[in-house]
């Protein structure tokens, strides 16, 4: 790992100061989460973990393996007793809640798929810049919280709303602009968006947004705002840097390492559709006999319908069996049965299809800032003679 401190230590630092911090009186938001010692470190200047891909065995992942993105610094205080999540813009009345008030408000839990948007950023080929995230940067939950409508509704939102924008508390460097961004009006007014205090049933860590995080399901990460401190109701799309020139696609398809003009392109929202083999992993040696292929599949607002393997390459597939485990918007488990009837080298492959009719493509249309990787991963094995 190039890394200039290990993984272990980078995390243990990480845990010891937030530890050290709560001790001192700071706040209960920062006292240590467990992470996995096994998350990849693809960036400590902001804390930007990875996830193996080894680790999606499960329907829902657990807080301590799922993937952690920061675009800027975390919050470093919290005032509890302070905090208010306002409401402002074109509203009849600006509200300011308290985390008091958000607790009594009724709740809904929405299980979730979230993935960053720049997830496999790696796989594109000229290189793009960005944190070259690889398959991990994605994870399911079971998120629950008040309904943002019914928050809007308190505020009573005009005719004139097109949008609501997100800020958080998160601390930009210096000259950096603050993390702002907004989503279509009628994507919050959703009863399946949410303000998230929970995270598969207890409170949200710091790194997941303590003490609220925007839940806008089956989009991209950035969507689903952390440490939310505002929504302002917008007539307009919100114009700033992470909605433009930030996070978006172009109209065309673009050939690789070409320039993009912005007023050609728009903003990215939904997850593509996409499957990720788990077991067994890419260079793995398995002995002669039956090996059973594992994965994740997902596909943002749509659902997965079938998911198909192949050993060989992609000369032939054979369907996959899909797990029981399903809810809108989260991925689904599959595995298959696969012989081998020879020892060699083999080239495993799945290739997912969703209720929209998209089919997972061998390699996905490059972009110059490598959004929504979604090609079919190559998973090579050795079968001992």
């Amino acid at each position: 790992m190039s890394s200039l401190v290990s993984r272990r230590q980078f995390l243990e630092k990480s845990l010891l100061s937030g530890a050290a911090l709560a001790l001192a009186g700071a706040a209960p938001w920062l006292w240590a989460q467990e992470v996995s010692p096994e998350m990849i470190i693809r960036s400590q200047r902001f804390v930007d973990l990875e996830t193996p891909v080894e680790l999606f065995h499960s329907w829902i992942t657990p807080v301590g393996s799922f993937f952690i993105r920061n675009h800027m610094s975390e919050p470093v205080t919290f005032d509890a007793d302070g905090y208010r999540l306002k409401v402002t813009g074109e509203v009849e009345k600006p509200v300011a809640l308290s985390l008091q008030q958000l607790q009594k408000l009724s709740t809904a839990t929405v299980t979730n798929t979230l993935e960053c948007a720049g997830n496999g950023r790696a796989f594109y080929e000229p290189r793009v810049p960005g944190v070259q995230w690889s398959m991990g940067a994605v994870g399911t939950a079971r998120f629950t919280g008040p309904r943002m409508k019914d928050v809007l509704e308190q505020a009573g939102v005009r005719s004139s709303s097109k949008f609501v924008a997100f800020k958080g508390l998160d601390e930009p460097p210096s000259k950096v602009p603050q993390f702002i961004r907004s989503i279509p009006i009628e994507k919050a007014l959703d009863p399946d968006t949410l303000l998230a205090t929970k995270m598969n049933g207890a409170p949200l860590t710091k790194h997941h947004g303590y003490p609220v995080r925007a839940l806008v399901p089956g989009w991209i990460g950035a969507a689903s705002c952390k440490w939310l401190a505002e929504i302002q109701v917008l007539d307009h799309e919100f114009d700033g840097n992470f909605m433009k020139p930030g996070y978006r696609m172009p109209n065309n398809p673009v050939p690789p390492g070409g320039a993009v003009d912005v007023k050609d392109t728009h903003p990215v929202t939904g997850l593509n559709v996409k499957s990720l083999i788990t077991s067994p992993v890419d260079g793995a040696r398995q002995q002669r006999g039956p090996v059973r292929i594992s994965g994740v599949a997902w596909a943002g607002e749509a659902d997965v319908t079938k998911v198909e393997i192949s050993a060989d390459g992609g000369v032939s597939w054979q369907a996959a069996q899909l797990g029981s485990d399903q809810a809108k918007y989260s991925w689904r488990l599959f595995h298959a049965a696969w012989m081998p009837k020879s020892g060699g080298d083999f080239t495993i492959m799945a290739r997912a299809t969703d209720s929209k009719g998209r089919v997972q493509p061998a390699q996905p249309d490059w972009n110059p800032s490598g959004y929504l990787w979604n090609g079919i991963q190559k998973v090579r094995v050795h079968v001992g003679a």
